[in-house]
């Protein structure tokens, strides 16, 4: 009997599904400037054909701006570190990080970058995307005015236009809840503002 179970492979072990540890309630205060609080985000969808990609959305919170949409077949944490790398270079760091629980946001390399840098990391609850609000809702407009409308042929294709949507998203589109500012001209005053303040 016991044969017949090792030959059918029986009598490995039960995969059991790996806890997420618990997390504390996320503020939703959002900070009204630059460089505050940077949320990450993925999203997957297919090319025409059946391929699947994946998203990688980091978003300024403070002032609604898309700091870049990666886009790749795989993007594991080691790329989500450089892609942090490549923001500091021009945008500085953030104070904090919201995120969900991944396994590239999980991962070792992420939470010793984060670490590393001092940038404090915002865990949101499991299965409360609400604690992440603007990010769904960031994810909401990338999905209905660029993912659901287009047919994507290739990876060029899915990276151009998605990034011709996030500049525009940026540059040309005004929001209610920046004084219809765009995100861009919202976090420029911002630093502006911050410039002058610390020239006082």
């Amino acid at each position: 009997m016991w044969r017949i179970y090792r030959e059918m492979k029986l009598d490995l072990p039960r995969r059991t599904k790996k806890r997420v540890p618990t997390r504390e309630r996320q503020s939703m205060d959002v900070p009204a400037a630059p460089n505050r609080i940077w949320a990450l985000d993925f999203m997957s969808d297919a090319l025409y054909h059946g391929r699947r990609f994946r998203a990688l959305n980091v978003l300024d919170e403070g002032v609604r701006e898309a700091l870049d949409i990666v886009i790749d077949t795989s993007i594991p944490s080691g790329r989500v570190v450089r892609v942090l790398e490549q923001l500091k270079g021009w945008r500085g760091l953030p104070l904090a990080i919201r995120c969900d629980n991944g396994p590239e946001i999980l991962s070792q390399a992420f939470v010793d970058w984060c670490r590393d840098h001092e940038v404090e990391v915002r865990y949101i609850q499991p299965g409360k995307p609400i604690e992440n609000a603007l990010f769904e809702s960031f994810n909401g407009r990338l999905r209905d005015e660029c993912l659901n409308v287009n047919e994507f042929v290739s990876m060029e294709d899915v990276r151009h236009r998605i990034e011709a949507w996030r500049l525009d998203y940026n540059h040309r589109r005004p929001h209610g809840s920046l004084g219809n500012l765009t995100p861009s001209g919202f976090a420029e005053q911002g630093q502006e503002l911050a410039s002058g303040a610390a020239a006082l």
